[in-house]
C-alpha cells in the first residue's frame, strides 16, 4: 500500500526540509551581498538588510518583470533588473551606482566561491544542473 499513515509524516518531513533549505539558501545569497557591499563601501550593510534585498528584490522582481513582461514583451526582464536594483539601493540607503556594483559583485563572488570549491573537490559543476 504506497498510502499508509506514515505517508504524511514524510511529506511533512520533505516540506520542513524545503523551508530549511530555502533559508539557508536565502541566507548564502544575503551573506554574498553583504560581503559585496562591504567591499563597495556601503556604511549601513548588514546581513538583516542584505536578507531583506535578496528576498524583497526578488520577489518584486518576479511580480513586476511577469506584469511588465505580459503588457511589454521584452522589456519586462529589463524592468526587473531594474527594480531588483532600486530595491538594493532603498533597503542599503545608497545610490544607484553602489547598488549595482554591491549586485555585480555578489554574482562574481558566487562565481569565486563556486570554482574555490570545484577545485578543492567539495562542489561539481554537475550539481549546478539541478538548481
Amino acid at each position: 500500500m504506497p498510502y499508509g499513515p506514515g505517508a504524511m509524516g514524510v511529506i511533512f518531513a520533505l516540506g520542513i526540509a524545503g523551508i530549511f533549505a530555502v533559508l539557508l539558501a536565502l541566507f548564502i545569497a544575503a551573506l554574498f551581498l553583504w560581503l559585496a557591499a562591504k567591499l563597495i563601501g556601503i556604511r549601513d550593510a548588514s546581513i538583516g538588510k542584505a536578507m531583506v534585498a535578496i528576498l524583497g528584490g526578488g520577489l518584486l522582481a518576479v511580480i513586476i518583470g511577469a506584469i511588465a513582461g505580459t503588457l511589454l514583451g521584452p522589456l519586462g526582464p529589463i524592468l526587473a533588473f531594474v527594480i531588483n536594483i532600486w530595491v538594493i539601493k532603498v533597503v542599503f540607503n545608497t545610490d544607484w551606482l553602489r547598488a549595482f556594483l554591491a549586485w555585480l559583485f555578489s554574482g562574481i563572488i558566487v562565481v569565486l566561491v563556486a570554482g574555490i570549491l570545484v577545485l578543492l573537490g567539495l562542489f561539481t559543476i554537475g550539481a549546478l544542473s539541478s538548481l
